[in-house]
Formats: C-alpha cells, structure tokens, sequence
C-alpha cells in the first residue's frame, strides 16, 4: 500500500546516534520516555552521564555528568527522577531534581531494591520492588506509601509496565517470563489488576495493557475501560486476543459490554508479542506494538481491527503517547525515534473501501472530525429521516463531520417536518442536540433565538450566551434588540458590528466606551455628530469626550478650534477653558492661537481664571502683546510687565505700585535688563521718594549682581539717600569684600548716627581700607572713640590711636583699651606716651596697673630703644618678688645689673632663668669673659666659638670642646674652613687632653681627628696615647685604632704593629687589611690568630696560588681546608683534582656543582668514585639520578640493572627520559621497562626499530599519544600491518583521526588509510568522524564506493564536512545526496541544476523542488525544465502549483514562446482565479476555437480583462464566439452592446434574457419595439413574458394595438397581469387573518411561559414557533404551504432565465 493512502503514517523524527549516544546505550534499562516532551538516555561511558532530549528541540540535547541506575524525566515539567544503588547493599536511593531551579525537590533511601519505576502522573511515581508497589508524591515531604503486594503470578517475572487509570482508582502491573518448556522461545506475559477502592487484585494474562475512558450513550458518567492483549501457548495452539473490557459499574445505567478480538500474527511472527500498548483517546484507536516491529489498530469501542504493519525492521523496547496528534512514539534498538500518526485524509476513505466497514469508518469520522465520510453521513442521514427517526437524524447532524449536515438545508428540513401532538418538534430536537454536543454556528444560532425571542424567553439567551453555546451575529443582535437592549449591544461586540455597537453605546450615552471600543475595533466613526449630541444634554460629559479624542492615537479626529468653537457658541466658557488647558499641555508652537483664545476669553470673563493658567507657566507660544493690553485692562499689572516688551510701556504699568504686590514688583526686575531695571528704579524714586525706597531697596538687594552694586550706590547718592544706602549696603556687606563697600557703608552708618552698627563693623569686618577709615572716622570726631579703637587696634594704628587720644584729653579711652581691649599693646603705647612726653607717674601707673598681663619683651625693647630701662626696674624687681620665672623679666633685669656692675658673675652663674645667647650677646662688646660665661652655661656652641675666636680665648675653647664629646662641634672646628682650627689642635693635644682622665673624652677627640681626616696627626697622637706606657697603652680599641689607621694612612708601619701589639681584634682587623689588599699582612694576622680557613681563602681568593694552598692543607690537614681547596680546583676546572680534594674533606655538600663540571668535563669515572661517596652520606634523588645516568654513558648497563633493584630514591622517570632524549635507548630500554613507563618504552623501542615490542607496548599504555607515535613510526617503516593495529586505536579518538588521516595522505598510503577506516567502521566505539573521514576519502581516491557508503551510512555521518568534499571532488550526484539528507534544499536544486548530466533525476528533483525556501528556485527551475526537459515542465509545475506566482510563470512562458506547452498547468491551477492564468488560457481557447471550454472559463473565473476579451472576439468568424463575446457584454453591465450583438446575430433568446437582467425600463421597450419593427410576432409575445417586471403594461397594450398584435398580447394580460392583482388582494385578506392569529397565539404564550422548567421543556409541543415571519417559513408550511412564486409580485413559476415554455422560432 502506498505510504500516502496508508491510515497510519511513520516518519523517523530523530535517531539517538546522531547525538553521538553510544548503540551499547539504546536499551530498555537505558533509555526511558515518559511522555512526548521527553527523552532521557543514561550514559556508561565514555564516562557517566545523563542525556536529557527535549523533542521541541532535539538537535539540542542536554547532557549532564551523573551516575546513576536510573534516570526518568517527567511527563510534563523539567523535573528528573534519579535512582542508584547504595555501594555494598541492596537498598536504592532516590532523589528528585528540578532542572531550571537547580534544586533538589526531595530524596528518600528504599529498604528494598527497586525493580521497576515510572512516571504514573506528572505528581506522582509509581515504584515496583520485588514484592510491592508504592506511590510517592512529588509534593510536600511525603514519603513513598505502599499501595499493593505483587501476586504469585509476577514472582520471578522482569517487570515492563506500570500504569494506572486518570481517576487513580485502578492501577495495573505488567510482567514478563521466560515461556513454556515446550515452547519457550515464546515470552510469557503476566498482568496484576489492582482496585483502589476494593483494595482487591487479579492475576491475569497479558502482555501489555492500557487504560482508556468511554461515553456510552445513555450514561451521562464515562466509563472506565482497560484494554490489554494477550499471547499464550496452550495445547499445542497459540492464542493471540486483544482484549477490551469495563471496570466497575453504574447501577441503572447503560454499560460498555465486554469486546475481543483476534490479533493476527504472520507465519514469520509467530514469536513476536506485544511489550506495549497506546490508546488514543483523540481518534479512539488502540495501538499495539509488538517487539519484531509489529502495530496492530484497532477501534476502541468495538475493538474491529483496523490496520496491520510492519512499522520498524529492529525490534522495539520502548514506546510512548504522542498526546497532542493522536498517536505514539516508539524507539527500536538502532535508536530510531519513530512517529506513528493517524493519516487524516486516509483513514476513513481506507475503512469504508478496504475494510468495508461502513459503520465504523462514520464513528471514525464523527469521533475524530476526520474527512471522507462525507457521502456515507449524508446517506444515513437522509435514512433516519426517511424513517422518521428525527432524534437519531439530529445526534448524526450534530456529530457529523466537518459540521457537513450543519447547514440551513438540515434546518429546512426539519422545520419541514409537520409536529404531532405530544412530541417534542424535530427542529427542537435537533437544537437540544447541538446545544448538548457543543455551540451552534451563526445561521443555527438565529434560528433558535428567533423561536426564543418570539416565546418572549429572554433568559434562555442570556444562559447560552454565558455558555458560549451561540455564535454572534449582527443580525441575531438585530434580532435580540427587539427584547432587550443590553443583550444585544453584548451580542454586537462579540460579532464585531462596529456601526451598530457605536450607535447602541450612543443610545445609552456611554460616549467614552465609544472611543475605546473604536481604537480597539479600528473603526472611526462621526466623532462631531457626537460631541454635538453630548453638548445638548451634558456640558462636562462633551468636556470629557473631547478629551478622550484628543489622546486617541494618530491625533485627534476633530481640529481643536472647532471643538473650543462649539463650547464658546454655548457660553460654555469653563468647559471651553478645561478643554483647552488640558489639550495644550504639550505646549507646542502649533497651538499659539488657542493659547491667546483660552487667554482672552477669560481676560474678558474671568481674570483670576486667565491669572492663575499664567501662573502656572505652562503656555509660551501666545500672542503676548495682546495679553499684555487685556492684563493691564483688567488690572493685572503684574501679568501685564511680565507681557510688555517695550520701556515705555514697562513705565507707565510700574509706578502703579499701590495696586502691585510689592514681592512680585521686585521679582519683575529680576526679568529686566539691567540698564531698564535701573530707568524703572529712578521713575519710581522721582515719583514717590519716601514710599517706593523700600521696594527699590529691596530690588538693589536682591539683584545686586545683575544690576551691580556700583549703580546702585550711584542711585541712592544721586538722590542722597544715605538712608537707602545704608539699608542697601547692609544686606550687600556681608557677601562684599570691595574696601569702598564696606567704608561706604560705615560713612552712611555713622552719618544716620548708626554708632553701634559703626562699631560692630568696625570690629568684624575686614575688607574695609583702615587708612582712609581711620581718617574719616578722626575728622567726625564721634563722642564714642570705640569704633576708632576698633580700627587703630586691628590695623597697628596704636600709636597714632595713643596720640589722638593724648592730644584729645582722652586719658579715659586709653586706660580702657590697655586695660581692657588689649593689654598686649601696652608697650607701643608706653612708647607712644614717652615720645608725647607724658608723666612717668602716669606711665609707671599705667604700666602697673596691667602687671602680669602686661607683655615683659616688647615693654623692654620700647624703653631700651629710648635709653629708658631703668624706668623698669622697680616694675621687673616688682614681679620678681611676685616669683616670676619669666626669661624676658630675668634677662632685663640681668641687663640693668650688668649695666650697674653690680657682681654681674654672680647673676650670671647662679640665675636659672634669663636666656644666655641674649644676655651673653648683650656682654660680647661689654666683658667678652662674661659673655663666655653665660655662653658656656647656656651651652650656646656657635656663639661661644665665634666670640673665643673673635677674641682668642683657643685655651678655653680647646677646654670647652673636649669637655662637651660633640661630633657635630668637633666637626665645626675642625673644618678645613676654620682658619683658627691649628691653634685650636695645638690646644687640645697640648693642654685639653693631657689634663682629661675621662676615656670617653680621649674616644670622643680620637673619633672627631678620624672623622675630619687627620690621620697624621691622629697616628701621633695615638702613638704618644699607646706606645709611651701612658693610662691607655693597652686599650683595645686604641691598638685596634692604631693598626687601622695606619692600614688606611701608613702601610709600610702595620707589619711592625701587627708584630709589636697583641691586643687587638685579628678576625675584622684581617678583613680589613684584605680589603686594603694587604693580603701577606691579613695571611699573617689569620696565621697569628689560628683562623686556617680563612688563611686558605686569602691564599686562594687574593693572593691565587693554589699551590701554595694545597701546601697549606698538607700542614694544618683540616677537612674545611681541603673543602675550600677543592671548590677552588673546581672553579679552576681541575675537576679530577677536585673530586680527589672533596673525597679528602669527605664533602658531599657540593655534588651539584661537581656533578655539572664532571658532565662539562666528560670524567665520569671520577663521578662515579665521588657519587658513590655521596650515596654514603646523603639520600639524594639527584645523586642516585646521575648515578645511573654516569653508568649509561661509560656503558655500564649491568651495573645500571644491580643499581635499579637496590634500594634507591633515583628519579626514574626524568633519568629515562634525559637518556632517551640523548640517544641512549638501551639503557632507557631499561629504565621504562623497571617503572613499567609503557608510551616511552614503545616510543624507546620505536627508536630502536623494534616494531613488534612498541605495539606491544603502547598496548600497554593504551595512550592516545603513543598509539600515534607507533603508528607513525610503522609507516615510515612500511610496517602497514602494525600500523593498522595501532591506528584502530586512534581512530576512536574524534581529536586524533584527522592527524592520522593526513599523515597517510602526506605519505601517499592512500590504499591503507582507506583499509584502515573500513576496519574502524566494525569498531563498538565507532563515531561519526571514521565514516565521514572514510566518505571523504572514497570522494578522493576510490570514488565508485562513495554512493554506496553515504546511503548506507547517512545517519551517521557529518554531511557538512563530506559536502565540502564531494564539492572539491565534483561528485554531484552524491553532492545532491547529501545535501537532501541535511534538508539544504536550496542547494540540491542548485546542483541538480547546474550540474544536470550527473546529478540529475526527474521524481528526486520534485521532492526536492518542493522544499526549497528560495522562492527564486522555483522559477529557475522552471527556465531549467524549459531548456533541457520540457516535456516534464507540467509535471514540474504541478508539485510546485502551490509555491509559485502563477503570473510570473506564465509571463515566462510567454516570453519564452511555449504558453501553449504548459496548458494542462494552467488548467490545474486557474481555480486560483488568477488574472494572468485567465487570460493567458482564454487566448489559448480563442485560438483553439473552444467556445465550450471559453464559456466555461468566463463562467467560473471572472479575474481578467473582459471587456479587451469581448472586443477581440466579438468579430470572430464563428458563431458561437460572437455570442461567448455577447455573453461577456452581459457581465459586464454592457447591456446595449449586449443586446446589439445578439440582435445581429439573431439570437434573440439572448437579446430578451439580457434585456430582462438589466432592469433597465428602455431597453426592454426598445427591444420590443424592435421585434415589432422586424415582424417577430412570436418574439413580441415572449419579450413580454421575460421583460415583465420592466414593460409598462400601458405600453404593451398600445404597441399591440397600433400594430395588430392584440392575440400575441393577450397571454401576457390574462396570466401574468391580472393574476397579480388578485393574488394581491389575497395577500391583504391573509395578512389580517395572520394578525388575528399572531393574537391569540401570544395570548397562548404568555401562560405557556409559566409552565416551563428548564431550557429544554420550555421548547415542549406547546410552545409553538410563532408566526412566521414575512419571508419565511413557519408553522404553516407543515401544513402545505406553498412559497411564493420565483418571479414575485404574483408572477407564475418560470423555467430558467424566466422564459416560458415555447416552440423555436
């Protein structure tokens, strides 16, 4: 059976090697999938992993390194369920992760082994052990609840299946055994059924099992149903049922009976059984798939069979539902995920033709809405109605499907159908049924609400709307608007009729709603009608609405003006101004007239109103002189400055101050530039001085920056205000720091007698010029002298203070400000008065009067420079007494006494507290000895020396020095600068230090000489000190002191020192000398002090005679000797000699250097003597290392062996790879080999081409790396069979196949690459790379074998990589393969295309064509099939009918010349009704002549130029065009053209039907009178028939009259004319009976409506429909009415076109 009529479709949605999931994995116990969203795959190796597959995007997988036993996604959410065993027991743990939180949901540990667990709901998990079931939810902290025990019949059985129903009231357990001993090779199936309620279980047979739900007829609840099938060996035969049954049971209700079925197993299957069952509750079909591939379908409800397949050629282990689409998912063990899916449009027409069954392929239908049972549903439809069976009729109408019976006819008829007494109407059954099945459509859903609406049962309505059972129209909104307004404005919504759900929100004056439905609808509708309608009634609701419109979207639908215009003609002045406020927030520029409007209407109105929107500010773009000229009308002068912009008119507004807050006057200044601001200020101040200097004050304050302080000052001194210049300046000052400001403002103080504010700026500020303040402020003479003290005390104005004051009598002020403001002045002041010569008894009072507050210093040096000191003395004698320790009292004091030589030694020596560089200066020119005196107690160094050597004192100098052991005053006069410095040495060696006994004072001298570089003089000085027996002959510092300095100043005398001194420090002085390079002196010290070692270093180092060294190490025979000789020797490369020195010394310390010089020197024998001696005193990696390492190059390999099986710390790893790496493979042979190094020792014995041993080796090693060596290594050698081992090896390494293939094709081992790869494609751990690498290969070098492995191999190569390949090589067929096989449509068509003689195939190119995304391919591939296979071009055309742009085919072939060839396209696709088709096919007829098939084309597709076509053929030589062109006129409303052609052609038939269409009165009277004019007595009588409605009967009669045709008239009169005026008057007598009845009926209705109960009996037998409408059909066409006739207004029943019956003519 072709795939496409199969009722089952399988395609392969994705295979798990593709997503390099390992075959090993694709198993039962691996892989699980619990719904269609998921596919989890637990990996073991390469390493452990788990592989979550998302079937939304597969290609996408997540793969996370987990272990786990098991691993299980949910059915819904990203939640994984993970099962291990715990290490050393039989107990599972569990744990639940949520994926997208990162979060583990809950764990528990099982006590017993889990055997089998699942998903059994998106909460819950079923988990199977080997004796019970537990379910454990996934939410809260519940642990798992044990729901059942296992039966007898699953002991010892491998559980497959756990599965429980959607009411979780019965759970089932499916198990499989080994089979009967007599036929076991069959696997037994085992069930365990489980009630929940019952807590009861039942063993059964059944290999697999599902549950499903069902609706049986009668029975409101559905049933719960179990399907499972069943296969057994009993008594030789096997027994294969498929079994369907009900669990529990509804007392008093119908049940489902028990169904079974035969499952039909082919000979080749007799083993085969099912391992899984689906159901799918969407189409009702039961799936059972068997583990050889098998799927048997079968129907749900009567369990018939369906369908049989082989769907997979591997045996299947897994299967899932697919939820969504009806069908299922299943995997095989190639790792094919397949999809099985019912065939829509093949299903039903499959049952009813190959099965026969035609009832079951009408449940399939109606179940599913499946296609195909079209014929058969309205066959048996019109069979229940023929028997009467309307119930029956109204279930299948409503189930039908497609909705295909739910159409006005179905209506018809069963409104048709007469009513008996006591029974339900058919058409009310007929709307129950729809009402229970679902919602009605728009023509049903009228239909009942007319019967409803006319029962007056509006709340009928009301529920089904609120139900969704109808579908809304506008005119069941008309309808319902008759009875409930409301509703219908609900019913307009939902059908969408914008006009009318405006106009029912108008009626009910919900004016916003209309704004808001209408953007949301798009529907604009007459927003001025509108706005005018809400004006009349609600002025704030108009406001409202114009606001709403303005924030529609796109701009308000009404000019703002317009609007503001309809408010003002009202008198709406408020409402006008809201409106506009808000609609001119934006402020724009656009808007500048509506803001002058909205600004002068309320100007004139409501000048607060127009004052408050001005200050706000939000309005800019006004006409501001206007506003300016309304403002100062109506008194707002503030709004009118802040608008003028001329000074003159700034002016004459200003000084109307009394009207103008004073703030917002000074805050207008602020907006003024500065030299109108000052214009506005003088007119203000010249027009009322006294009452506007506050406000021109205040103005100068606050813009003193912009108008500048200095106008402002001019301002008020032209008008000398120094009253405004003092308010003014006050509140500047303190922001000011210009002198003139500040002095500025204490002039207007003191001159508005403001004395206090004078003085406190006097006081504080600091800006003001002191000078020119202190003139002033003495020529005011002001009775206060406090602000002039404030100056003269700031600014050191105190004498001139003290003599203004003196001379002004002012004693009082002076005392006050000595004694109060500032004592610390006193003394200029005392100066001041002495020059003024005042009283001293005024001055001593005054002096006294302050004391101690009184600064002594100052005081002194003011009398002393006037020679007035003693003036002071009772004052100092005074405050000694008082115990003043005052170095400023003490010292005049000490001056007075040194002036009266009074003991002046005595103070000098015994006074603590006078300061001795100012009293010893002040004796210098006095008594020079004195003034040591106070220098030497004062310790006054500087001082004391320049007066000693000023005066020659170098005795006492000399003295002072040695006493003081300063190294900074030794540095002062020692310097070779000091021209006094030899009389001072003289005195120090002479006088100084022979009286000193102190030795620091000596060091201190002998120090200082050392430090000023007198090493002469110190040499003499020592030798007096420490050669002549003195205290300090034997001082160790003076012995050291000696010998260093003549080591620095005298060598020639250090050998006789170092003979004649014992005493002194040998080790540093023989550094010392060594540093002076006196080595034979430093030999002798050492040697004198027994320091051998560093005896040897001088020797060796300094004096660098070996010899002599190695000489002295024979006498002292020291090992530190020797060692330090040795290290010589080695530095010297004697390295023997060396070796043979530390072997002496026993000196393991240095075997590193020995080591590296022993290597540099190529002695390894000596090493070898020397390590060995090292291993005896240290355990040295390094030593044992070299060790072997010195072996292996004198070639002792023996020795290497003995050494490696003793005991060692030898590095081997870095000896064996320092040998290898230096070419001494046989003894690295035998290091690798010890350690067992196995990659080195393959590469070891590469390098020793031993090939067999490497392989063996790396074997071993089982390295990437050094599988590779080995491998390149045997190619080089041509030893292809190892390398073939060793490049198996490699291959299996992704990241290492493509270096070996290269390195074959460098070598041109092309043969054995390819026979390499082939054996990897046997490999368990073969990936994709080895088959892509081998496709490329056979695209390189054997290209006859490339076809066969791409088809063979195509899922599991990477296709981009070979397409690459295949390119280079110019395979295109195989290129075109591939590029199918990675769906690259595009570029198969390309290649195909241009590649056409390989690639080539015309039902592959279809496929492939159909699949393009280019659009642009369609059309190339049309040029394609043009030029090299045009007689498929049809075919081609045909797969792409759907794709293509019809016109622009046809245009191609137009162009091309070959419209004609693709003819049959053109047919199959001008359903389309496209333009170009059209005409391109009409042309195609006219040039055939096929009148037929053009009337047909006109008939049907009506999308072309008609008239062009009607002129081109309306000269056509045949007939029957001329009439096709007729025909066109006729359509196209060319009714005299019409009409004229037919005339000419004498088709008059044509002439009349056109004619009577038109509708248009002449022409029918034209052609009347035409046929009189040409005598067609036959034609004048059948005119008149078919133009009846449009020839005026006055008309008719006279032209028969005037031309006898009286008798052809007559049928006309008597049928047509004078039975429409009767069955008029029948008419009027119907309507009035129809009126009588419609009374009594609604009469009737009334008390019907008290007797109904629920929706269904209120449409019971008496509640008849009532009368029909006009137009329609009611009641009383049951009763036989008979519909008017076609032709209306009376007019017979006509045959077509309206003409009567009539013989030719």
């Amino acid at each position: 059976m072709a795939a496409a009529n199969a009722p089952i479709t399988m395609k392969e949605v994705l295979t798990l090697p593709s997503l390099g999931i390992s075959p090993q994995c694709m198993t039962f116990t691996h892989v699980t999938m619990e719904s269609d969203k998921y596919i989890c795959v637990r990996e073991t190796a390469p390493q452990n992993s788990v592989v979550i597959i998302d079937m939304n995007m597969p290609m996408q997988p997540l793969r996370r390194p987990i272990t786990a036993d098991s691993a299980l996604m949910n059915p819904n959410s990203r939640i994984l369920a993970l099962k291990a065993q715990l290490p050393g027991t039989t107990q599972d743990h569990l744990q639940i992760f949520n994926i997208e939180m990162k979060a583990k949901i809950k764990s528990h540990q099982m006590p017993e082994q889990i055997v089998f667990w699942k998903w059994i709901t998106p909460k819950m998990l079923g988990v199977v052990t080997q004796t019970s079931v537990y379910h454990w939810s996934i939410e809260g902290d519940s642990e798992p609840v044990k729901m059942f025990e296992r039966t007898a019949n699953l002991v010892n059985n491998q559980i497959i299946n756990y599965r429980c129903d959607p009411s979780e009231k019965w759970l089932v357990l499916i198990g499989i055994a080994p089979g009967a001993p007599e036929r076991p090779q069959l696997v037994k199936g085992n069930m365990q059924l489980y009630s929940v309620e019952q807590n009861r279980s039942q063993a059964l047979e059944a290999h697999a099992a599902s549950f499903a739900t069902f609706k049986v007829p009668g029975n409101d609840n559905p049933c719960t149903l179990i399907a499972f099938a069943t296969k057994s060996f009993n008594a030789g035969q096997i027994i294969s049922k498929l079994h369907v049954i009900e669990l529990g049971s509804h007392p008093g209700k119908p049940g489902f009976s028990k169904k079974q079925a035969d499952l039909f197993f082919p000979p080749d299957f007799a083993d085969d059984f099912p391992v899984a069952m689906q159901i799918s509750h969407k189409y009702g079909l039961i799936y059972v798939i068997t583990k050889l591939g098998l799927l048997f379908v079968y129907d749900l409800e009567t369990a018939s069979a369906v369908y049989r397949n082989r769907i997979s050629p591997d045996p299947i282990f897994l299967t899932a539902e697919a939820t969504s689409i009806g069908g299922f998912y299943a995997i095989n063990r190639r790792g094919q995920v397949l999809l099985a899916n019912v065939n829509e449009a093949a299903i039903v027409p499959f049952v009813s033709g190959q099965l026969n069954n035609l009832e079951l392929a009408v449940n399939l239908a109606k179940r599913g809405n499946l296609p195909g049972a079209e014929n058969l549903v309205v066959q048996r439809f019109q069979e229940l109605f023929a028997q009467t069976k309307y119930k029956e009729a109204a279930e299948l109408a409503a189930e039908s499907p497609q909705g295909i019976l739910r159409t006005p006819d179905t209506v018809a008829k069963f409104q048709s159908v007469p009513m008996q007494s006591g029974q339900t109407p058919p058409l009310l059954q007929y709307f129950g049924t729809l009402l229970t099945r679902g919602k009605l459509n728009a023509f049903e859903s009228l239909e009942l609400s007319r019967l409803v609406v006319n029962q007056n049962k509006k709340n009928l309505l009301e529920n089904w709307l609120a139900e969704d059972k109808l579908e809304c129209s506008e005119e069941l909104g008309d309808l319902v608007k008759t009875v409930d307004n409301d509703l219908a404005l609900k019913i307009y919504i939902k059908a969408r009729a914008t006009p009318k759900v405006v106009a029912a929100f108008a009626e009910r004056r919900e004016f916003d709603k209309i704004l808001i439905y209408s953007k949301q609808v798009g529907y604009a509708p007459d927003y001025l009608f509108l706005l005018q309608t809400i004006l009349r009634s609600d002025p704030q609701g108009a406001v409202n609405f114009a606001l709403m419109m303005s924030q529609m979207e796109g701009g308000c639908p009404i000019d703002y003006n317009t609007i503001t215009d309809l408010f003002l003609q009202r008198n709406l002045i408020r409402e006008a101004t809201a409106f506009l406020l808000d609609v001119l927030k934006s402020n724009s520029p656009e808007h500048g007239f509506l803001q002058t409007k909205v600004l002068e209407i309320n100007l004139v109105t409501y000048p607060n109103v127009a004052d408050a929107i001005l200050a706000n500010g939000m309005f800019s773009h006004y006409d501001r002189p206007r506003i300016a000229q309304l403002c100062e009308k109506a008194g707002l002068y503030v709004r009118a400055l802040q608008h003028y912009s001329e000074l003159p008119d700034i002016k004459r507004v200003i000084v109307n101050t009394h009207a103008i807050e004073p703030q917002a006057l000074v805050e207008f200044f602020g907006t003024l530039s500065r030299e109108w601001a000052l214009e506005c200020m003088k007119d203000l101040l010249l027009v009322n001085l006294r009452g506007n200097l506050q406000i021109i004050v205040q103005t100068a304050k606050e813009y003193s920056e912009q108008l500048g302080a200095d106008q402002c000052i001019k301002l008020f001194e032209q008008f000398k205000s120094y009253e405004g210049l003092y308010f003014f300046l006050g509140s500047y000052l303190s922001s000011s720091e210009d002198p003139d400001i500040h002095f500025k403002y204490i002039e207007a103080a003191a001159k508005t007698g403001q004395i206090k504010e004078v003085e406190r700026v006097t006081r504080e500020s600091n800006f003001y010029d002191a000078e020119k303040t202190k003139n002033f402020l003495m020529e005011a003479k002001l009775p206060d002298a406090r602000p002039l003290i404030n100056v003269c005390d700031r600014f050191g104005f105190v004498p001139d203070l003290t003599h203004y004051l003196y001379s002004s009598n002012m004693l009082r002020y002076i005392e006050g400000y000595v004694q109060k403001v500032n004592p610390g002045n006193a003394p200029l002041v005392v100066g001041q008065l002495l020059d003024d010569e005042c009283p001293e008894d005024f001055i001593k009072g005054l002096i006294l009067s302050v004391r101690s507050l009184l600064p002594v210093e100052p005081l002194v040096d003011e009398c002393e420079k006037r020679n007035r000191l003693r003036l002071l003395t009772q004052f100092l004698e005074h405050l000694v007494s008082e115990g003043s320790q005052d170095v400023h009292v003490h010292n005049a004091l000490g001056k007075i006494i040194i002036d009266s030589n009074n003991n002046p030694e005595h103070f000098l020596t015994t006074n603590p507290y006078y300061d001795s560089r100012v009293v010893g200066k002040y004796c210098e020119k006095r008594d020079p000895t004195l003034a040591v005196v106070a220098y030497r107690r004062g310790q006054c160094d500087e001082e004391l020396i320049n007066v000693t050597n000023k005066n020659s004192l170098f005795k006492l100098q000399a003295r002072y020095v040695v006493e003081r052991m300063e190294s900074d005053i030794w540095e002062k006069v020692l310097d070779p600068d000091n021209d006094y410095r030899r009389q001072l040495i003289d005195q120090v060696v002479s006088t100084a230090l022979p009286e000193s006994k102190s030795p620091e004072q000596v060091s201190a001298a002998v120090k200082a000489f050392m430090t000023a570089d007198l090493p002469h003089e110190l040499i003499e000085l020592l030798e007096k000190i420490v050669l002549q027996n003195s205290a300090f002959s034997g001082n160790f510092n003076l012995q050291n002191l000696l010998i260093l300095t003549a080591i620095k100043a005298d060598p020639s005398r250090v050998m006789d020192y170092i003979n004649r001194l014992d005493n002194f420090d040998g080790p540093a002085v023989g550094e010392v000398a060594v540093e002076a390079q006196l080595f034979e002196e430093a030999f002798a010290i050492f040697k004198k002090f027994n320091l051998n070692v560093q005896a040897v270093n001088v020797l060796l180092d300094n004096i660098q005679s070996i010899e002599r060294a190695v000489e002295f190490a024979f006498r002292v025979e020291e090992d530190a000797v020797w060692s330090q000789v040795a290290k010589a020797q080695l530095r010297e490369g004697l390295v023997s000699d060396a070796i043979e020195s530390f072997i002496r010394a026993d000196d393991a310390t240095q075997f590193l250097d020995v080591i590296r010089a022993a290597e540099d020197a190529n002695v390894y024998h000596d090493l070898v003597r020397y390590l060995l001696m090292v291993r005896q005193k240290a355990k040295e990696p390094k030593v044992d290392s070299e060790l072997i390492y010195a072996y292996a190059k004198i070639d002792r390999l023996g020795d290497i062996e003995e050494f490696i099986l003793m005991p060692n710390v030898a590095n081997l790893q870095n000896v064996g790879d320092r040998l290898y790496d230096e070419g001494l493979y046989e003894a690295a042979k035998i290091i690798f080999a010890f350690i067992s190094n196995w990659a080195k020792l393959a590469c070891t014995l590469v390098k020793l081409k031993q090939f067999q041993g490497a392989v063996d080796a790396a074997r071993k090693a089982n390295s990437s790396k050094t599988w590779k060596e080995v491998c390149f290594a045997c190619v080089d050698a041509e030893e292809f069979r190892l390398a073939q081992i060793c490049g198996l090896n490699i291959i299996i390494q992704v990241d290492d196949l493509e270096e070996v293939s290269v390195y074959y094709q460098n070598r041109g081992c092309f043969n054995e690459l390819i026979s390499l790869m082939e054996s990897g494609l046997g490999l368990e751990r073969a990936h994709m790379g080895i088959f892509t690498e081998l496709g490329v290969l056979y695209a390189r070098y054997r290209p006859e074998k490339l076809m066969e492995h791409i088809k063979l191999f195509s899922t599991r190569l990477n296709i981009p990589k070979l397409i690459r390949a295949c390119d280079e090589q110019q395979h295109w067929k195989e290129l075109t393969y591939l590029y199918i096989q990675y769906d690259e449509f595009d570029n198969a068509a390309t290649t195909i295309m241009n590649h056409s003689p390989d690639a080539w195939d015309h039902m592959q190119f279809k496929d492939v064509s159909v699949k393009v995304a280019n659009v642009e391919l369609y059309y190339k591939a049309v040029h394609f099939y043009l030029q090299e296979h045009p007689d498929l071009i049809n075919d081609l055309l045909n797969v792409l009918a759907l794709r293509v742009d019809h016109t622009r085919v046809v245009d191609i072939m137009r162009k091309a010349g070959y419209l004609h060839l693709v003819k049959p396209y053109m047919v199959a696709v001008q359903s389309n009704n496209v333009s170009a088709v059209n005409e391109a096919l009409n042309g195609i007829y006219v040039e055939e002549e096929d009148y037929e098939r053009l009337r047909e084309s006109i008939d049907m597709h009506d999308n072309f130029d008609q008239i062009g076509l009607a002129q081109k053929i309306e000269k056509h030589e045949l007939l029957e065009m001329r009439r096709v062109a007729a025909y066109i006129y006729k359509k196209a409303g060319r009714w005299k053209q019409s009409i004229a052609l037919s005339k000419k052609d004498s088709l008059y038939k044509d002439a009349m039907e056109t004619a009577s269409q038109s509708g248009d009165r002449e022409l029918a009277e034209e052609l009347l009178v035409y046929f009189i004019e040409k005598g067609k007595k036959e034609c004048f009588a059948s005119c008149l028939f078919v133009c009846y409605d449009l020839i005026r009967p006055d008309i008719a009669l006279e032209l028969a009259w005037i031309n006898n045709m009286i008798d052809f008239a007559l049928p006309y009169l008597l049928q047509p004319f004078i039975r429409e005026y009767a069955g008029k008057v029948d008419e009027l007598v119907k309507d009035k009976l129809e009126a009588l009845s419609e009374v009594k009926a609604k009469e009737k209705e009334e008390k019907d409506v008290i007797a109904q109960q629920n929706m269904y009996a209120q449409l019971l037998p008496l509640a008849l429909p009532a009368p029909p409408m006009p137009g329609m059909g009611g009641a009383g066409m049951a009763g036989g009415f008979v519909p008017p006739p076609m032709g209306g207004m009376g007019m017979p029943p006509m045959p077509p076109f309206g003409m009567p019956p009539m013989g030719t003519y």
